[in-house]
This record gives C-alpha cells, sequence and structure tokens, in this order.
C-alpha cells in the first residue's frame, strides 16, 4: 500500500478478533505463571540478606543495564508517553525524548556516587555522612511517597488495560484483575527479591523492544518506508493540521504553554531518573566500572524505546485516527495497542495474530515487572531504614522476613486504593511522582553527594519541604480539577495555572535545603564538612566497598 492512499483513509481498526483474544490469555496465564517460577528458583535463602537486596551484584553489566531500562519504562511510560505522541504529536515526542535525557543525566551525574555512597536503599546512601533516625525515616517516607501514585497508576490501569484486550466490560472483573495482578505482584517482590526482579525486568524488556521494533517496521512499511508520508499522515488525521507537528499543542488551552510545556520537561528530566525504584539498582554493581557498563547497555534500549513508541504512537494517529484514540480512552493509554492493531491491516493472519499477542503479552509482563520493583523499592527501605535502624544488631534472618512483610504492608494498602481510584484520570498521580522525584529526592541527592557544608537539618528541609509543597500545589493544577479531562471534572478549584508544580517546587526544594544549611550554623557546617572529607574518596572514587 502507498504512502498517499494511507493519507487518505484512516479505518478505524479498534477491534480484537476472538482468535487474538483468547491467545492473549492464555499468554497472560503462560507468562505469570513462568515468572512466578523464576522468582521461586531465584529467590535469595532466608537468612541471605544482601542476596535479597542486591542479589550479590551477580548480574552481569548487559543483564543488569536491561533490569534498569526495564525499571526505568514502566507501563505508565508506555501507555501514558504513547497516548501523548498519539493525541499531540511533536509536544509527546518531547516528553519521550525528556525520559531518556533524564536516564543519561542519571548516568553521567548520580549513578557512579550513588553506588559508591549507598548499600540497599537511597537511605544509606543520604545516611553515610549524615547517620541518623531522622533521616532513615524520612527517606523512607518519601520513597513511599513518590512510588506510591505511580503503583496506583498502574495496578488501577490494569483492569482497564485487560478489559480493552480481552473485551469484557463489567467492573467486577476489572476489580479482580486488580486484586489478582497485585496479588502476583507483591509475590514477585516477596518471594524473588532484587535477582528474581531482575530477571523479570530483563524479560519484559526484551519482549517489550523485541516487539514494538516489529511493529514499528510494519507501520513503516505501510507508508513505503517514509518518515515524512507517517507524519504528514498522522497530522492529517489528528484533526489539528500541521499544529500537530509543532508544539503547543498539549499545553494550548493554559495561560502559559510555553513556560508550562518547559517545566513539565524539566519535570521529567530531573525526576524520572532520581525514583527509588530506578536508583535503587545502581546498588547491584559491583564496582564504578560496572554501573557505568550497565547504564551504558540501559541508556541505548530507552533511546531504542523512544523511537519506538514514537514511530508507533504517529502510526496509531494515521492509521486509526485521533478521534478513534481519544474515544477509546480521553489520555489515549490505549493508542500504543491501537497502533499495534492497525499497523496488520483489515485482515490479520496467524503470524500476526501471534505478533500481536506478543504485544500485549509484553505490556502485561511490563505491568507485572514495573509494579513488582517498585514494592520492592519501598519494602526494602521500609525493613531495612525504619525497622531494622530501630535494632542495635538485628539478624539477617529477621530482616529477611521484616522485608518480605514490608511487601505485603506497602502491597494490600495499594491494591485497596488502586479499586478505590480506578474510575477516576490518574494522570494528576503520575505527575505527583516525577515532581517529588524532581523537587525533594533530585535536589537531596545532588547537594548530599557534592556539597561538603550540606547538614542534616538541610537534608530534611529539602526532603519534606520539597515533598510537601507539592503535595500542596497539585491540588491546584489543571490536573485536578477545572477541564474535562481533569480527575474532577465537575469541580473547578484550579487556582495554579500549570500542568505540574515544578516551575515552583523544584527551585524551592534547592533552596529549602540552603536554607536549612545556612540555618545550621557554621559551626554545623564545618562539621559536616570534615565528615564529607573522610568519605570523599568513597563517594566520589568508589575507593572501597563498604559493608554494613
Amino acid at each position: 500500500m502507498s504512502a498517499s492512499s494511507t493519507v487518505h483513509a484512516a479505518p478505524a481498526f479498534t477491534g480484537f478478533s476472538s482468535s487474538a483474544q483468547a491467545m492473549s490469555l492464555v499468554a497472560f496465564t503462560t507468562v505469570a505463571t513462568i515468572t512466578l517460577l523464576l522468582c521461586v528458583m531465584t529467590g535469595p535463602d532466608r537468612d541471605d540478606l544482601e542476596e535479597f537486596y542486591t542479589g550479590y551484584g551477580s548480574l552481569s553489566p548487559m543483564r543488569n543495564g536491561l533490569a534498569i531500562a526495564g525499571d526505568y519504562i514502566s507501563a505508565a511510560t508506555v501507555l501514558g508517553t504513547g497516548g501523548v505522541i498519539a493525541l499531540t504529536g511533536y509536544d509527546g515526542v518531547v516528553l519521550a525524548l525528556s525520559t531518556a535525557l533524564s536516564l543519561m543525566l542519571l548516568m553521567f551525574l548520580l549513578a557512579e556516587p550513588l553506588r559508591n555512597a549507598g548499600q540497599f536503599t537511597m537511605g544509606d546512601a543520604l545516611a553515610r555522612r549524615m547517620p541518623g533516625r531522622a533521616v532513615r525515616v524520612t527517606a523512607c517516607v518519601v520513597t513511599i511517597a513518590a512510588l506510591l501514585p505511580l503503583m496506583l497508576v498502574q495496578l488501577a490501569g490494569t483492569g482497564d488495560l485487560l478489559s480493552f484486550i480481552l473485551g469484557f466490560s463489567n467492573d467486577t472483573l476489572k476489580t479482580g484483575c486488580i486484586i489478582g495482578l497485585g496479588a502476583l505482584m507483591i509475590s514477585y517482590a516477596a518471594i524473588g527479591g532484587m535477582k528474581g526482579t531482575a530477571l523479570i525486568q530483563i524479560m519484559k524488556i526484551v519482549m517489550l523492544l523485541g516487539s514494538g521494533a516489529v511493529v514499528a517496521a510494519l507501520v513503516l512499511h505501510r507508508f513505503d518506508w517514509d518518515p515524512g508520508a507517517l507524519f504528514s499522515a498522522a497530522a492529517a488525521h489528528s484533526g489539528a493540521g500541521p499544529a500537530f507537528l509543532h508544539s503547543g499543542l498539549e499545553f494550548a488551552g493554559g495561560s502559559s504553554p510555553r513556560l508550562d510545556m518547559i517545566t513539565t520537561e524539566l519535570t521529567v528530566v530531573l525526576g524520572g531518573g532520581c525514583l527509588p525504584h530506578v536508583t535503587m539498582r545502581m546498588y547491584t554493581a559491583n564496582s564504578a566500572r560496572q554501573v557505568r557498563r550497565s547504564m551504558s547497555w540501559a541508556v541505548p534500549a530507552v533511546a531504542l524505546f523512544v523511537l519506538v513508541i514514537t514511530v508507533v504512537g504517529f502510526g496509531a494517529t494515521a492509521l486509526v485516527g485521533r478521534e478513534a484514540i481519544a474515544a477509546a480512552d480521553p489520555q489515549g493509554n490505549t493508542a500504543y495497542l491501537l497502533g499495534s492493531r492497525a499497523a496488520f491491516g483489515p485482515d490479520v493472519s496467524s503470524a500476526e495474530t501471534l505478533l500481536f499477542t506478543t504485544v500485549t503479552t509484553a505490556l502485561f509482563l511490563t505491568l507485572l515487572a514495573s509494579v513488582a520493583g517498585m514494592i520492592l523499592a519501598c519494602a526494602n527501605s521500609l525493613a531495612h531504614d525504619v525497622f531494622a535502624g530501630r535494632v542495635q544488631e538485628m539478624s539477617p534472618r529477621r530482616e529477611m522476613t521484616l522485608a518480605r512483610l514490608s511487601a505485603l504492608a506497602v502491597g494490600v494498602p495499594t491494591i485497596l486504593l488502586a479499586t478505590l481510584v480506578h474510575h477516576h484520570s490518574l494522570q494528576p498521580l503520575v505527575t505527583l511522582s516525577f515532581c517529588i522525584g524532581a523537587s525533594a529526592i533530585a535536589p537531596a541527592l545532588v547537594y548530599g553527594l557534592f556539597w561538603r557544608r550540606y547538614t542534616r537539618t538541610g537534608l530534611l528541609c529539602t526532603l519534606i519541604g520539597g515533598t510537601l509543597s507539592v503535595v500542596l500545589l497539585l491540588p491546584g493544577t489543571n490536573l485536578v480539577s477545572g477541564s474535562p479531562a481533569a480527575a474532577f471534572p465537575d469541580a473547578d478549584f484550579n487556582w495554579f495555572p500549570f500542568t505540574t508544580t515544578g516551575l515552583v517546587t523544584i527551585p524551592l526544594g534547592f533552596l529549602l535545603g540552603w536554607l536549612g544549611t545556612l540555618l545550621s550554623g557554621r559551626q554545623k557546617a564545618e562539621e559536616q564538612r570534615r565528615q564529607y572529607e573522610a568519605v570523599e574518596g568513597w563517594i566520589l572514587a568508589g575507593a572501597v566497598r563498604r559493608s554494613g
């Protein structure tokens, strides 16, 4: 089929055949069984604490890099970014590029110092030079505050995604999917630990990139391998015309669209790579060289994902039409699936049905692996920073038991909350996670790893003040109220005229850290400078690998 003929007609391939649905169901069940068995087989012994937290650093740089990429590319990223590209064109591509840039920033600035300073959790990295229970407890609270919203988004989206693929609309079935898959994710984290979840992440990223690359090739093939023809067709069927290929469409309704766009991209760049479930993978490497080599695999994998999601997103708009995508889901979360289905054309062969089943299975595995990794990060912090910190000498077996119980303590409330919020727009929760990452965690890590005079008071001000400022400002944004796509479309308490809080909260997070350090007094700052100089060789150069 020529590109010109494709441009004039965009048939809405929005239905999935019964054979595709049946194959997807079988594939989902098979994948769930295999991954659970993998976790059981690779899970640590009951008293092998370091294996649970880091997997002994036994993964090769390639496998560890793929696991990092797997943790970084969550289901919210695949579905959400694909939707933004399909609905807003150019702005969505910039968002996708920002996610890749965030991981590059982590690679060049924070990865090695994080590995050198930390042992198991973010609390370890921050407490290396500022020991104390307050630091560890605060780090745990911020870890949960940053990851809980993302877990809710992905768990709540599980029911909707499976109902879309498998063709059911019953709310009870959707709730059952959320509960069942949530229990499976808790099992992954509690049984498999770091090594088990890493293997699942590797399976996920290989399937996601492999199937996505094939679908992207099919999309380009339908346009005679001409990206220009693909973009023109997408613009023609976007309802926005040439504006689809220029900046400003996503934020067109705001008072300052250009500033809103810059703030959103800055939030993604600073926040994405600093989220605790991503940074915890730095501790699994044996050396600074291992970290560098792992990140050199992770960054190209994410860059390939950006390329795939761009082609499939534009392909969805060109082949299905923006109106049909928005009708299926106002946020465009089904665009990746619709674009994949449309790439095959109206008549789907058995081989193409099998490929589409691989795409849906990759998304299913992405949901499972992403939430499992986040539950593990929260459980590790809760067990190691909060519970183990209360006891002078806790046995490895007891801490391991606490870590597994912590996975349950984090997972069960998350499942219950997900069953309550899945009827609302969940975009504010994604934004909340990235804003906390950019406004609280990023300033704390940058100051904690590189500023010699940074004090405990400054650190607590950064973490607490940055998080609270995001929580207070976000309800006033247009994601929560004041627009048809908001979480509460019938209400209007929109007083903060931006999509994210980053314009205020990112500078505030850095400012609070500076002010807290200033208020600590010269004596405290000098004391911290001496303490930092004592560990500076460890943090910046990885002079030794610490234990304990």
